[in-house]
């Protein structure tokens, strides 16, 4: 049977990992795979995740399973961090393995509510979105998004495409900090985009993986609150992987707004999902996060440390800037300031790419999608040095 098989294609980050992995120099880069580093090029334990883990291990009295849809104070916790109050008689949830886990359910709820339903995606999105739909087999289409010339949105371009939505398909949509790009709809755009969608009868599906990553905790949730009022049926699939630094422990969320008389229904598919693909989620991280956002104490320190990696981050982002014009006297790299999150797509052609890793050592996507967070004081000099290089 298994000699039937074929190869599969690799997944380009996870090719530049090893990649960077083998390469034999000190002063090598690593701008690809996306984790949050600090200035020593380490991805830390938060100073609250490590008090709730010696919390857990003094309290903890059993490891047997959770529940189909997870611990309910932690579905709780998150439906009410991501959307405020008002939400739970709507709120029907499940943890998931991260928030890969949690678009792959969603993926599944739609294929059994409506196969006929189309996925849309922005034009550039997540590698891992098209690849799952593609692997499921679903009706997919894209709309445009990033304007290469401008390093910013296609916002005529993504209105006249999404035109093309019909009643009951989906449309993707990343919350904040837009991956690949980092460039983000601001608030008047966003009630133009939930309008159009409204008059097509579409089923907004939220991708939230940065929360707290852009412009702060609440902020960064304010458009995924907006898509929340304005739709009787909204799907939103959150991570806790970057906000909470538990990339490890696979904990994300799955939330599908509906009205208060289907949410039993609604929650009893979503049950029957999570058994059919891996019964009981994990819990580990799911059970540090409750324990963080339900202790006052936990809650302060997460906050302001996150609040740290995010100004940390603003902080990069404005240097590099700096730095590029310096480097290439012109602005044609000031757009790197706006941008919010962990990443920025910086315009470069693939055979720049190709030379700053052959030539310098530094390791981004393809495409010019660098992580942000991968650099430090010392290293962004010598990054925009490099990109002056290649592109003079």
């Amino acid at each position: 049977m298994l000699e039937s098989l074929n190869p599969q294609p690799q997944d380009k980050i996870l090719q530049l990992i090893a990649m960077y992995r083998d390469d034999p120099r000190t002063t090598k880069i690593d701008l690809g795979v996306g984790v949050y580093k600090d200035a020593t090029g380490l991805t830390p334990v938060m100073r609250a995740v490590k008090a709730a883990e010696k919390k857990l291990w003094e309290v903890e009295t059993t490891k047997t399973y959770t529940g189909l849809a997870g611990e309910p104070a932690f579905n709780a916790a998150l439906v009410s961090m991501i959307l405020g109050d008002g939400f739970a008689d709507r709120a029907a949830s499940v943890a998931t393995p991260g928030g890969t886990g949690a678009i792959r359910q969603a993926l599944e709820l739609i294929r059994m509510a409506n196969p006929a339903a189309k996925v849309w995606l922005s034009n550039p999105t997540w590698p891992n979105h098209p690849s799952i739909i593609k692997y499921l087999g679903m009706p997919m289409a894209e709309y445009r998004y990033f304007d290469i010339a401008t390093s910013g949105i296609d916002f005529a371009g993504l209105m006249a495409d999404l035109e093309g939505v019909a009643a009951g398909d989906a449309v993707l949509l990343h919350g904040c900090c837009h991956n690949p790009t980092g460039a983000n709809l601001d608030a008047g755009q966003w009630d133009q985009v939930i309008a159009l969608l409204q008059r097509k009868g579409a089923v907004p599906f939220v991708d939230l993986a940065y929360q707290g990553f852009g412009d702060g905790l609440e902020e960064d949730a304010a458009a995924t609150r907006k898509i929340a009022a304005a739709f009787p049926e909204v799907l939103i699939a959150a991570s806790c992987s970057k906000n909470f630094g538990i990339y490890r422990e696979r904990t994300g969320v799955l939330v599908a707004l509906t009205s208060p008389d289907r949410k039993a229904v609604v929650q009893g598919n979503l049950n029957f999902l999570n058994r059919q693909n891996y019964s009981f989620p994990p819990d580990h991280g799911a059970r540090l996060v409750t324990m963080i956002l339900e202790d006052a104490t936990l809650t302060a320190d997460w906050k302001a440390e996150l609040e740290e990696v995010r100004q940390n981050m603003l902080t990069l982002r404005q240097t590099l800037a700096d730095e590029l014009r310096r480097a290439t006297n012109s602005d044609r790299f000031d757009f790197v300031a706006h941008h919010r999150g962990m990443f920025s797509r910086l315009g470069l052609t693939e055979t720049q790419v190709n030379r700053l890793r052959e030539d310098h050592g530094i390791y981004m996507v393809g495409d010019s999608r660098i992580n942000i967070a991968g650099l430090n004081a010392r290293t962004v000099p010598i990054l925009a040095a490099a990109i002056a290089g290649v592109i003079g």
